[in-house]
């Protein structure tokens, strides 16, 4: 499956976004997909995953509350809609496929998008 993120920019604390993984193929509703980000400097990150029904979730400590990942197979398209944002949630934000429910290691996807930047000023 390719994976295409669109959605990022710059916001203010406190501001929301949503960000976008637009798939290839038809099989993607079999797949789990997820969300990391990676920030200057720093390693890759897990931020969320989603079930291929989108009935379960599972979500970063220092994002739950805040972030909520979704989706609809019938666009092929996963969603993390992105409230209160801080500073530190400034990165660069990856959408990924796997075929392993319940992962948040990135050398368990197989399949990457591009990446979205997302910078939230203070």
């Amino acid at each position: 499956v390719q994976l295409q993120a669109s959605g990022g920019g710059l916001v203010q604390a406190g501001g929301s976004l949503r960000l976008s993984c637009a798939a290839s193929g038809r099989t993607f509703s079999s797949y789990y997909m997820g969300w990391f980000r990676q920030a200057p400097g720093k390693g890759r990150e897990f931020v969320a995953a989603i079930a291929w029904s989108g009935r379960s979730t599972i979500y970063a400590e220092s994002v739950k509350g805040r972030f909520t990942i979704s989706r609809d197979n019938a666009k092929n398209t996963v969603y993390l809609q992105m409230n209160s944002l801080k500073p530190e949630d400034t990165a660069t934000y990856y959408c990924a496929a796997t075929t392993k429910w319940g992962r948040a290691e990135d050398y368990e996807y197989h399949s990457w998008g591009q990446g979205t930047l997302v910078t939230v000023s203070s």
